[in-house]
């Protein structure tokens, strides 16, 4: 993201010493086709949370944390969703904009009170944990306050996260409806206080173009270019109803998309969800301009969105949960759903692809410095350890298998939060030191 990032640690510079030190069988993602399971490997970590070494376990070594017959992989990353929509998961809706008009607008516009933005933060974020996700670009709503309590959390937990203030300043409901001009002082306001401290990192965030008008749209554009390293991040295409709107509001626009390159949001590394309902053209543009699409698959079969065209993706992309639209924090739940769409389509996304996509890929597609070079010396020791033994099936299953495809695979079909044995943050064990769920 172009954020404060550490120095990769060199020969001959001063090493930290090593304060933690995990073994296990060590998941390596060089691309979307080539992976490999390193048997009995050694992560040593240094008292700064960051990888200092990834080696074979020597003969008759005794390290902290031995986890001999599981795997360890790079933390999942959730390029998009929404924090304060953890209370509407699982809302019946005709569609996005009904969902939206009954269930979204009212739960967020109870983020001006700071300590109900404060306690979702913490729920979500421990969500996050439990299943893995140890970064994620995150919708806060239109008031500071919600992007104070998110950063604050966040950044309590040493985890690397992109956030920002909803902008909205038309066709909303009193108390979300923001002031055009006020909007975007309180963005920069809060990029400054924010970009680049601890790990976090500030991304302009309007809500899609029917709630912005377009002094606010060019005012986001403009705001990002003035502070480098600093993302854009917003919705297209995802509803035809949501097209529609958009082609009545801006009738000499050609496409969805082209409403926001004309208006200069689609800056490199900016964040699109959904991208369905988007032709060639629009594909062009998205290469030309190097932004990237927040894919979400089980928001779209949840609200009866639509497919995502995954044959003719040719850009960067990768898998989202789009909590709440979303129906699970789960990146296994997301990587299934994406299989299914590109299936019911006659296209096949392999386990490789889906674990690429649902992980460093987006980061590396992103620029996200912090989380784009997994498991490697001199990175952030952002990882989880799997356990497939957690459940008699998954057990059964991975057992039975015989190539590590055929492994990831009965992970993306059978597993959930049971098999993240731990999920590792800067180097500190996180999940099991979560109060009890139940």
């Amino acid at each position: 993201m172009n954020q404060v990032t550490h120095p990769t640690i060199e020969a001959g510079e001063k090493i930290l010493p090593v304060c933690e030190r995990w073994c296990a069988n060590v998941l390596q993602l060089h691309s979307p086709e080539k992976l490999e399971l390193l048997k009995d490997h050694v992560i040593e970590v240094n008292q700064d949370g960051w990888i200092q070494a990834l080696r074979p376990l020597s003969t008759g070594e005794i390290v902290e944390h031995d986890y001999r017959g599981l795997m360890i992989a790079p933390g999942f990353i959730d390029p998009h969703m929404h924090y304060p929509q953890l209370d509407v998961i699982g809302s019946a809706a005709e569609g996005l904009l009904p969902w939206l008009e009954a269930y979204t607008f009212p739960t967020e516009a109870a983020f001006h009170d700071l300590e109900r933005a404060r306690q979702t933060a913490d729920k979500v974020l421990d969500e996050l944990i439990r299943h893995g996700v140890t970064s994620a670009s995150v919708y806060c709503t239109s008031h500071p306050n919600s992007v104070e309590a998110f950063m604050q959390a966040s950044s309590d937990r040493r985890m690397a996260m992109m956030a920002g203030k909803v902008l909205q300043d038309r066709h909303s409901p009193d108390g979300l409806r923001d002031n055009t001009e006020q909007s975007l002082r309180d963005s920069q306001d809060l990029i400054e206080r924010w970009h680049g401290r601890s790990r976090l990192s500030y991304v302009i965030t309007p809500r899609f173009a029917p709630t912005s008008s377009e002094a606010q749209l060019r005012g986001c554009a403009e705001l990002a270019a003035s502070f480098p390293g600093v993302r854009i991040q917003s919705h297209v295409a995802e509803n035809q109803a949501e097209i529609e709107w958009v082609r009545s509001l801006f009738p000499a626009d050609r496409s969805y998309m082209a409403v926001y390159d004309r208006l200069g949001l689609l800056q490199k590394h900016s964040i699109w969800a959904h991208c369905i309902y988007i032709d060639d053209d629009d594909r062009a543009l998205m290469r030309e301009k190097s932004v990237f699409a927040a894919v979400c698959p089980s928001s779209n079969l949840f609200l009866g969105s639509g497919l995502f065209d995954f044959a003719m993706a040719n850009f960067d992309w990768g898998l989202a949960s789009d909590v709440g639209g979303g129906s699970s924090f789960s990146p296994f739940r997301t990587m299934m759903g994406a299989y299914e769409i590109a299936r019911l389509q006659g296209y096949y996304l392999s386990p490789s692809r889906l674990w690429w996509h649902q992980s460093i890929g987006s980061a590396k597609a992103l620029g996200w410095e912090d989380c784009s070079n997994g498991i490697a010396p001199g990175k952030p020791a952002d990882f989880v350890v799997i356990d497939p033994q957690a459940t008699p099936l998954l057990q059964h299953r991975w057992n039975t298998c015989t190539t590590l495809e055929q492994k990831l695979f009965c992970l993306i079909v059978l597993g959930d939060d049971r098999h993240i044995n731990e999920t590792i943050i800067a180097g500190r064990a996180a999940k099991k030191s979560l109060p009890n769920p139940g």
